[in-house]
């Protein structure tokens, strides 16, 4: 099964050294869960002064700067994986560098038939 591990905390909580290493040792995750056969997928996000939300209502796209919601965790990354359970996903999210100072979201993801592979 497929999990999403959703990487929440401060943007600007990170040294430029501290992202850094949290960059490399996540690189070294990725390999590692490679080799495991459990990597899919995984990158940091640029900081939510470079999102942009979109929204459609009554048939009109409206597009504002930023994120969608005020809060003091932001979303920065993610990893894409599969394990065999709720509880080997959860082992992965422990080992994610952020878990130390953020919160890993883990959610299962629902596979559609007729996706692009």
């Amino acid at each position: 099964m497929k999990y999403m591990l959703l990487i929440y905390g401060d943007e600007n909580a990170l040294s430029e050294t501290e992202r850094k290493d949290c960059y490399a040792e996540s690189t070294q995750l990725s390999h590692d869960l490679h080799a495991n056969g459990q990597y899919v997928a995984a990158n940091p996000l640029q900081p939510t002064a470079m999102a942009t939300s979109v929204k459609v209502r009554d048939g009109k796209r409206l597009v504002t700067d930023g994120p969608f919601a005020e809060t003091r965790e932001q979303l920065g990354g993610y990893f894409l994986i599969e394990a065999k359970n709720l509880d080997e996903a959860i082992a992965i999210a422990a080992k994610i560098p952020m878990a130390r100072k953020g919160t890993v979201e883990v959610r299962p993801i629902i596979e559609i038939s007729g996706l692009p592979a």
